[in-house]
C-alpha cells in the first residue's frame, strides 16, 4: 500500500494563498451584506469552509482581514483612477464599478455610514484620499475640470455621485423610476453623470 505523498513546499504555499484567497472572499461579502460592526467571523469561517482559528492565523482576527480588503479596495481604486482616459470615462467607469463589484461597494458605504473614528487618523486611508486630490488637481491644470472648485470638494462631490445607486438606491429608484441595482440603470447613469463631467470642462 502506498501512503499518502507529503505536499512539498510549493504545493503547501499555494494551498495557503487559496486558502487566504477563499477567506478574503468570503469576508468580502460578510462584510458588503454587515459592515465591520456586523460581520461575523464564524459566518465568514463557514463561508469559506475553514477553522475560523484560520483567520486569526493569516490575518490577526477580524480588524487585520477588513484591513486587507479595504487596502485592496484602495489599490484596485489607485489603478483605476490612474489611466489616461480622460475624467468623464473615469466617472463613468467608477458608476459602472459599482454594478460588478456590489460588496466592495457596499463595504465602503458601511466603512463610511459606521465612521468608527478610524478614517480620521488610518495613515493609509489619509494618503489613499490625498493621492485622489493630487489626481483631481492634475486633471484640473490639464483643462478636464475646472480650477475654480477647490479639488477636495470636487472629489468629495464626484465619489458621492459615483456611488449613489449604492448608498441612496431608494432615493435613485424614486427619481428615476428604475432599479438602482439593474445594468440598465448603471449604464444610463455612467452615460449622464459622464456628460455632466465633460459640461464642466473649462
Amino acid at each position: 500500500m502506498v501512503g499518502r505523498r507529503a505536499p512539498k513546499a510549493g504545493e503547501r504555499l499555494r494551498d495557503a494563498e487559496r486558502t487566504r484567497e477563499r477567506i478574503l472572499d468570503a469576508a468580502l461579502i460578510e462584510f458588503g451584506a454587515h459592515g465591520f460592526t456586523g460581520a461575523r467571523i464564524s459566518a465568514i469561517a463557514d463561508r469559506a469552509g475553514v477553522n475560523k482559528q484560520l483567520i486569526s492565523y493569516y490575518f490577526g482576527g477580524k480588524q487585520g482581514l477588513y484591513d486587507e480588503l479595504a487596502d485592496r479596495f484602495r489599490r484596485g481604486a489607485l489603478d483605476q483612477a490612474a489611466t489616461e482616459m480622460s475624467a468623464d470615462h473615469v466617472v463613468a467607469e467608477f458608476v459602472r464599478s459599482t454594478l460588478h463589484n456590489r460588496d466592495w461597494a457596499r463595504l465602503m458605504a458601511w466603512e463610511q455610514l459606521e465612521d468608527r473614528g478610524r478614517s480620521p487618523v488610518d495613515p493609509a486611508q489619509r494618503e489613499f484620499m490625498r493621492s485622489q486630490v493630487r489626481y483631481v488637481t492634475a486633471r484640473q491644470e490639464r483643462g478636464e475640470l475646472p480650477a475654480d472648485i477647490d479639488p477636495s470638494y470636487l472629489l468629495l462631490a464626484l465619489i458621492t455621485a459615483a456611488s449613489a445607486s449604492v448608498v441612496l438606491p431608494n432615493l435613485a429608484r424614486g427619481i428615476v423610476d428604475e432599479d438602482p441595482e439593474s445594468p440598465e440603470f448603471h449604464q444610463r447613469y455612467a452615460e449622464e453623470l459622464a456628460k455632466l463631467v465633460r459640461h464642466l470642462r473649462p
